[in-house]
């Protein structure tokens, strides 16, 4: 199971930041012997911070979060609109030929679990929204343990 811990990264605004966090993300987990997770995490923590760059106009920050039997990860930016794929139960697929919109869906369908809520401003005083989610930890069988 091993112990608990928490990395936060603090991102500028700026397109190779996804990258940083990325190489972050691939560190921390193989540091701590999660390589299983790695793949899964990598792209839905990519997903969340291209997002966070597209939509907001500000910096982000991307926490990442060891608990018992799952990873948790959030992103914090500081567009406070939570995007429709996390705001309600619809899943809005986008048109065939729209180079946008996939993202977050691949989120949704990924992880075993995902949340998003508004900031009004406790997090250094920024209002914004954290978008976030779960993979859980498999044993041998693809069961969750």
């Amino acid at each position: 199971m091993g112990s608990l811990w928490t990395y936060t990264l603090q991102l500028p605004r700026d397109a190779r930041a996804v990258r940083v966090a990325r190489l972050t993300l691939r560190t921390v987990l193989t540091t701590h012997g999660l390589g299983e997770l790695l793949d899964p995490t990598e792209l839905l923590t990519s997903e969340l911070l291209t997002n966070a760059y597209r939509h907001s106009d500000g910096p982000s920050s991307l926490r990442v979060r060891n608990m018992a039997n799952r990873l948790r990860v959030g992103v914090w930016d500081t567009n406070p609109t939570i995007p429709p794929p996390f705001a309600n139960g619809t899943l809005h697929s986008p048109e065939p030929e729209s180079e946008q919109g996939r993202g977050l869906m691949l989120v949704r369908r990924w992880a075993d679990n995902y949340g998003g809520y508004e900031i009004g401003g406790e997090l250094d005083g920024k209002p914004g929204k954290l978008l976030w989610f779960e993979v859980l930890r498999r044993d041998a069988f693809g069961m969750a343990a």
